[in-house]
Parts: structure tokens; C-alpha cells; sequence
């Protein structure tokens, strides 16, 4: 792991780096230590610390109430929330987005392990209790989306896939953070661990940044970490670090 700086700012996936995956998105509980350590990270950072994830951010919003993250980015840069309260947001979805949703969740409902999510503007299948079904899951999803056309595209995740707004991408999220305060003319630190993160550790190696992989797999990132457990251990050295304490990791 890169030696410990001041001015970082830090960009952190959800599921699979702060929390570990459940069995279903819904089932995730943010404990309170968890919350703790990101409030403290932002009063370390002057608020350059933002959430990229994959769940919209209303659901961002709801699993870490009542601590709220003044930036956020929700359907893996789709929609985001800027620190300065402006909000970016899709176009909204056609009417047959609805009669998509209905057919994805009757697919999942026919097919015992798969788990259907309706993230509002994008909709997700998951195969995590099912991954022989994963070929399946994808066909299924990728004759879906063509009934969507050109202004949705299909995408790939850890153990699910993904029906949702064209063009935008975790690294479109943080290269348009990075220009803005508080995190302007900070270094980016950006921890993922699943195949939609890959933009976003593109982007943090072209500005210069650190770019942090949860566990195994090739990536394009440049440090490793092995699961969201050692994510919290090396945020709170960190921490400890930036007020002078003792518990540096990375030493």
C-alpha cells in the first residue's frame, strides 16, 4: 500500500469494500463504528470523501442514516451528488422501463437463486445464489435491455448484471468530483472491488491518484487489499495517522 499522505481524497465503493456482501442488497446493515469512521474521515478531509457506488443513492442515503455523505454517486455514476447540494441525475426512464422491470422480476421469481433489484432507474439481477445460472442471467437480461434501446446498456458485476443508463461510469463520477470542492487539488484514493470499478481506478491513475483493489482478480488498480475488513483497518490508520496517533499500517 502507498505511504500515508495528508491531502488525500478518498472515493469508496459499498458493497464488497466498506461492507461485505449479503445473501440480498436489502439485508446489509452499516454498523455504527463504520459510520463513525467516515464522519471522522470527512472532518479529516474538509468533506473530500464521497461513496461511488452501484445502489442508487437513496439507498446509499437509507443503509447509512443518519449519517448522511454530503457527496455521493449512486448507479455506478449515473446520478451524483455533488458537496455543494447540486444533484445530477438520468434522464428519467421510458414507460417500458416499467414493463422491463416486470419481466426481470418474473425471471427471477421462475429461476429459484436468482435475486431481482429495481434500483428505480436501472435494474439488477443478481446470481449470487444461483452462479451456475450466470449465462442464463445474462441472456435473459441482455434480450431485455434490446427491448430498452440505444439509451440503456448492459453491464457486468460481481455475481450479477445490470440493465442501466448509457454513458456514465464510476470514473465520469470521480473525475467530475475531482474538479470540484473539497476535492480540488487533493490526491484521489479510490478503494473498489468489482468489474464496474475498473473505470474508476482508470481515472485515479491518470490524475495521479492511488487506486485500491479488494481482493483477487486482475485489475487496473495499483494496491491490493484483501477484504473490507483490512478496507476499515488501513482508513482508520489513516486516520490515526493524519491526527498523529500511532496506528500507522503501512509503515
Amino acid at each position: 500500500m502507498p505511504p500515508y499522505a495528508q491531502d488525500w481524497a478518498f472515493f469508496l465503493d459499498v458493497d464488497g469494500t466498506l461492507l461485505e456482501y449479503a445473501a440480498r442488497p436489502e439485508d446489509v446493515r452499516v454498523d455504527a463504528g463504520l459510520r463513525v469512521l467516515l464522519a471522522r474521515l470527512c472532518t479529516l478531509t474538509d468533506g473530500a470523501v464521497a461513496v461511488v457506488s452501484g445502489r442508487s443513492m437513496e439507498d446509499v442515503d437509507r443503509i447509512f442514516a443518519p449519517l448522511v455523505l454530503p457527496a455521493a454517486a449512486g448507479l455506478h455514476g449515473s446520478e451524483r451528488r455533488s458537496a455543494s447540494g447540486s444533484v445530477h441525475l438520468p434522464r428519467p426512464a421510458p414507460e417500458t422501463f416499467a414493463h422491463a422491470a416486470s419481466r426481470v422480476a418474473e425471471f427471477a421469481a421462475a429461476n429459484p437463486g436468482l435475486g431481482f433489484e429495481d434500483k428505480g432507474r436501472a435494474l439488477a439481477l443478481h446470481y449470487r445464489g444461483a452462479p451456475h445460472l450466470r449465462a442464463l442471467a445474462e441472456n435473459e437480461m441482455r434480450a431485455i435491455k434490446e427491448t430498452l434501446g440505444a439509451e440503456f446498456e448492459l453491464q457486468m458485476g460481481k455475481l450479477v448484471v445490470e440493465i442501466g443508463p448509457q454513458g456514465n461510469n464510476k470514473g465520469d463520477a470521480i473525475a467530475a468530483f475531482a474538479a470540484e470542492p473539497p476535492f480540488a487539488g487533493r490526491v484521489p484514493v479510490f478503494i473498489g472491488d468489482d468489474l464496474t470499478d475498473e473505470a474508476g481506478f482508470e481515472v485515479v491513475n491518470r490524475l495521479g491518484g492511488h487506486s485500491v483493489k479488494v481482493g483477487p482478480g486482475i485489475t487496473r488498480a495499483r494496491w491490493h487489499l484483501f477484504d473490507s475488513a483490512a478496507v476499515r483497518r488501513w482508513l482508520q490508520a489513516w486516520s490515526d495517522f493524519r491526527t498523529g496517533g500511532e496506528s500507522h499500517l503501512n509503515r
